[in-house]
């Protein structure tokens, strides 16, 4: 198929979007031009050798992490358009009255005042989310830090028609651009200077992880293992359950170097393999450690970019079939030699996607601890899986309408699944395997449900 890149560098211009920016498309549209899918079949990967997978209970103890050479960096840019929501999805009270942006500050100032070191917090955010994610941190004055900025801009790609590869052409301008995904913050930390200032104020050592994963607090075990061992790249991957196996998984290229493979990448005849959560044990929970000097050597030597797996994300717009040209930041465990992945517990892992999530931690199964980090409560050793019917509990709106701020008691609930048009009351206590079915617009309320299936007309 023809290559229209001269097309898409004169848009990328017109934004005055920077060469580096323009080239790292360049990259992954000449894949996409020269034929590759972006697929990875189960024929070009292994499972992931015992060597390169470390259990976190074998871990040091922690207690020479080098803290003060560490920063920690927040994924910020998204606008939980899942859960219907139009601003950064961090503002949403997610615990009480704590927002996710709240607790993400809350856990820096506590980890600080604990270890007597002042860790860096930053923020890539988009041009969707800085402005309100700044205003609303501006009350905690503190966080800022060593002449540090408290966030770093992503970048946006044109996005591509699939059948001709020209720019897609929307009379709404913000149709026609998508974000690059998330595998681009290594370009944006040396764009934007955010790297080598880092690396002039001695920070040896960063850790990344979303905003809406809770439990990913700065470790000082898997620091203390990164350094002493000159590890440099990790990934934290969690055991596959069910409400994981969409997820993208650990494995292993035919070099024996470890690779992340997403859902976007299998192809569609391995899809049921590729949830196979017994198949393909491990997913990542997209906190990863990385090593600034190796960061950078890589970068100096790929023209400021890593060239990392392309993601070929197939949409439509206004039902014309487009490319999202993306890639992941848990790819570049791919780039870096001697690269390992920590096997955690599930603690760290606290994600908030959808609205099922979303009642996990806003019920009393989850609390937040002394640190600001929020864990199961003492005596759970997993979440409880909760089914929502997305035809009613789709946005925050929809379940904000049915709970009423009612939610029920889930500290002893194994599994939840609600279809149908069900809202709750006060004083609901669930208890083990519940399954409520309703036929019409339904309320529970001063009620205890227990290993039962309840059907209401």
């Amino acid at each position: 198929m023809t290559n229209n890149f001269e097309l898409f560098k004169a848009k990328m211009q017109a934004e005055e979007l920077e060469p580096i920016v323009i080239n790292s498309f360049k990259y992954l549209y000449n894949k996409l031009a020269a034929g590759e899918s972006g697929n990875l079949s189960r024929t070009e990967i292994d499972q992931p050798a015992d060597d390169r997978l470390i259990m976190y209970k074998d871990l040091p103890d922690g207690e020479k992490a080098p803290l003060d050479k560490l920063a920690v960096i927040k994924l910020n840019g998204g606008l939980g358009t899942t859960m219907g929501l139009d601003k950064a999805k961090s503002l949403l009270k997610v615990k009480d009255e704590y927002t996710f942006l709240d607790i993400i500050a809350l856990q820096m100032i506590r980890l600080r005042e604990l270890k007597h070191i002042t860790v860096p917090l930053l923020f890539m955010n988009s041009f969707n989310t800085s402005d309100d994610t700044l205003s609303y941190l501006a009350k905690y004055n503190e966080l800022k830090t060593n002449g540090l900025p408290l966030d770093f801009l992503q970048n946006k790609f044109p996005k591509v028609i699939k059948d001709s590869l020209y720019p897609l052409e929307m009379a709404d301008d913000r149709l026609n651009w998508n974000p690059p995904g998330h595998g681009e913050i290594y370009m944006v930390m040396k764009k934007t200077g955010v790297l080598d200032l880092l690396l002039e104020k001695g920070y040896k050592y960063i850790f990344i992880s979303n905003s809406d994963n809770l439990g990913a607090v700065a470790d000082g075990r898997i620091l203390q293992y990164m350094a002493e061992e000159d590890i440099p790249f990790i990934m934290e991957v969690c055991h596959r359950t069910e409400m994981d196996k969409k997820g993208g998984h650990l494995a292993q290229d035919k070099n024996g170097k470890l690779i992340l493979r997403e859902s976007a990448q299998c192809p569609e005849e391995e899809i049921n393999e590729f949830q196979n959560i017994d198949f393909y044990k491990y997913f990542n929970t997209n906190n990863l450690w990385v090593n600034l000097p190796a960061l950078e050597q890589k970068l100096c030597d790929n023209e400021n970019f890593l060239q990392l797996t392309p993601i070929m994300n197939q949409k439509k717009v206004d039902g014309t079939p487009v490319i999202q040209l993306e890639t992941a930041m848990g790819s570049a465990i791919n780039v870096f030699e001697e690269s390992r992945a920590v096997v955690v517990e599930r603690e760290r892992f606290v994600p908030v996607k959808k609205t099922n999530e979303f009642l996990a931690v806003r019920s009393n199964a989850y609390v937040i601890d002394d640190s600001w980090q929020i864990k199961l409560k003492k005596g759970r050793t997993d979440a409880p899986q909760i089914q929502l019917d997305e035809r009613y509990y789709k946005t925050v709106n929809d379940f904000d309408e049915r709970m009423n701020n009612n939610y029920p008691s889930l500290e002893n609930c194994e599994a939840l699944s609600i279809k149908g048009d069900v809202h709750f009351g006060k004083n609901v206590v669930i208890k083990g395997i519940v399954k409520v079915t309703a036929s019409q617009p339904s309320v529970l309320e001063n009620m205890e449900l227990s290993d039962e299936n309840l059907k209401l007309d």
